[in-house]
Order: C-alpha cells, then structure tokens, then sequence
C-alpha cells in the first residue's frame, strides 16, 4: 500500500511541476541585441489569472535603451512617460475592452536604439488585473517574478560610428517577423514542461504497475 500511495505522491507532483513551469512570465524579446543598434522589441503579455483578464501593462525602460515608437494595438491604448531630458522611460497599455483572459497573450512592438554601453537591457513590467490586483515582474533573474533580461552583445570592431546610418534599413519595424518569433518563443516555453510532465507521468504509471503486480 506504501508503493500505491507514493506512486500517487509522484504522479500528483508530475502535474504540479507542470502547472508550475507553465506560468509563463512577461518577456521582453529579443533576448540578445547589439550595441548601438536600432531594435524592433516585443512585449510578451500571457494571462495567467484563471477568473480575471489582464487589463493594463506597464513596462519601465533603464538607461540601457532609448524607446521612441510604439506600433499601435487594437483594442489597446498606450500612454508614454518620461524625464526632464525628453526621454521616454515607461509605457503603459491598457485594455479598452475586457482585455486577455487565462488563456490569451498580448504581443506589444516597439522601437528604439541600444545604448553603445550597454551590457544588458532589464525591462521591468507591472500587469495589472481587472480586479485590482498587480503582478510585479521586477525581481532577479532567479526570482519567482523576474524582470525580462536582454542581454546586450558588443558591437563588431569595423562597425561605423555612424549607427543612424549604418542601420537605417533596421529601423523600421519587421511586426511579422518580430511576431511570429514571440509566438514561436512562447510555444516553445509552453511545451517543454508538457515533455517533462508527461515523462514525470508515464514513470509514475509505471511504478504504480510494478507495485499492484508485485501485490497481485
């Protein structure tokens, strides 16, 4: 009977290892860049409350990024902020209709330049609820709610000093490109803790065999 129980125990963990994996984060995509380039960013928004929609996101731009433009979203306006120099340092998208429930994502492009310094770009997003409630995506990278990370490589040796110049056919938006890479982005992350679950739970299926034969 102790086999029986603990093979129960593995398959529920199975599945709790899965619903756990599977929470999907708000990502800021791509995940690498160049310095001094001109980069098309899109905001991954996956809705993971099971009763509310996410109604509003906000996400904050560090020094390590210049954003300028916003790609316009149906059914979502954005309104911008910034400093005393003019630059802009947040954006924030809210629903105007009920927004994306538990099994929807929201893609939201924009546009800007990659400091020439950078090592690395930290988005830090806020989503918002139609409840009230807020999730905070700031933490460390090994935190229970991290902030999106693009890491930011150096630029080529023979690169001009001109960036406008050396990358203005890059400035203007590639939407289904960028699109269709966060797609794929998110099911790749969607399926990967499926692998594990279903392995986690075949094993455990086989344990629970073992056990019940032995007893027979």
């Amino acid at each position: 009977m102790k086999k029986v129980i603990a093979s129960f125990v593995v398959m529920f963990a199975a599945f709790s290892l899965y619903t756990g994996i599977a929470s999907a984060h708000v990502t800021v995509l791509p995940k690498e860049t160049t310095q001094g380039s001109y980069e098309m960013f899109t905001v991954r928004v996956p809705s993971e409350n099971e009763t509310v929609p996410t109604t509003q996101v906000k996400v904050e731009f560090p020094a390590d990024v210049n954003i300028s433009r916003f790609e316009p979203k149906s059914g979502w306006k954005y309104e911008i902020e910034k400093d005393s120099s003019g630059k802009i340092t947040s954006v924030t998208w809210t629903a105007e209709d009920t927004g994306l429930s538990s099994t929807e994502f929201g893609l939201f492009n924009m546009q800007g330049k990659v400091a020439d310094d950078a090592t690395e770009i930290a988005f830090k997003a806020y989503q918002t609820y139609q409840d009230g409630s807020v999730v905070e995506w700031i933490g460390a990278p090994d935190s229970e709610k991290p902030a999106s990370v693009t890491t930011v490589n150096p630029k080529p040796a023979d690169a001009s000093d001109d960036h406008h110049a050396a990358t203005a056919t890059n400035e203007e938006p590639k939407t289904e490109q960028a699109n269709e890479e966060a797609v794929k982005e998110t099911t790749s992350s969607s399926n990967a803790p499926l692998y594990v679950s279903i392995a986690a739970l075949i094993a455990a299926l086989l344990s629970l065999g073992i056990s019940l034969k032995r007893r027979g």
